[in-house]
């Protein structure tokens, strides 16, 4: 290991300061993937806004796998159940496009999290660079929270074999390992709802008190100390370590 990476490494540690996110080409991907993150965010809520997103991959599977590929997954069947009512959309495309929307929702939950969340990208036209308001992004998301909570009702209702207006035949035969299959794929779902509505909760709260006390989220500089010195401190702790074994 060359001198330089010893003494990044001893400034690092003299500082007391986190990896950063060059250093490490997995964070780099997913900063990438959603953005940097927001003064003042916890790491609950980032780690909340990443379940978020994860709800909703295992149905996205469940459903192409499914419908797409024909997998054996459930009994198949080419008639509607009874009281089922019009089917508006079908075919291969509208289950993929299902599935890429359902992430795409999913996703949005970064941005109560995230900078961009806070303040509109400079890359978009005419309104780069501008403050979203809080509740141009707290209304939506509150209201999708307590639509998402449909899902939990859904699920129930499914295993007692009914729709969600509370008729028999629901239209999903599963039997054995395919009910489970199908409590693994659907079953995270229940979670969207009540995670969203937790980070909707906290930006909420965090921007109001960003608001009412400016500055507040402004994490305080640190002393910064050379490589030399870093690299000094370390020989002088050796040396100390040394002279205690020597007594």
């Amino acid at each position: 290991m060359t001198r330089r990476h010893l003494s990044a490494r001893g400034t690092q540690m003299s500082t007391g300061a986190a990896p950063t996110s060059e250093g490490h080409p997995a964070r780099r991907l997913m900063a990438g993937l959603h953005g940097r993150t927001a003064a003042g965010v916890p790491r609950w809520a980032v780690r909340a806004a990443y379940a978020t997103t994860l709800t909703v991959l295992p149905s996205c599977v469940w459903r192409i796998a499914a419908i797409t590929f024909h997998a054996p997954l459930l009994e198949r069947s080419t008639e509607p159940a009874p009281g089922h009512g019009p089917v508006v959309f079908g075919g291969v495309w509208y289950v993929v496009a299902l599935s890429v929307v359902s992430e795409a929702l999913a996703y949005l939950a970064f941005g109560l999290v995230g900078e961009w969340g806070e303040r509109i990208p400079r890359r978009i036209p005419g309104l780069g660079g501008r403050r979203v308001p809080i509740l141009a992004a707290v209304i939506p998301a509150g209201l999708g929270a307590v639509a998402l909570l449909i899902f939990p009702y859904a699920l129930v209702m499914a295993g007692f074999g009914r729709m969600i207006d509370g008729s028999h035949h629901s239209g999903l035969v599963v039997h054995g390992w395919q009910s489970v299959a199908f409590v693994i794929a659907y079953g995270p779902l229940v979670a969207w709802g009540p995670l969203l509505g937790l980070l909707t909760v906290h930006y909420y709260r965090r921007r109001r008190n960003r608001e009412a006390h400016p500055g507040v989220d402004s994490p305080a500089p640190r002393p910064v100390r050379s490589a030399a010195q870093a690299l000094n401190e370390g020989q002088t702790r050796d040396l100390r370590k040394r002279a205690a074994e020597d007594l």
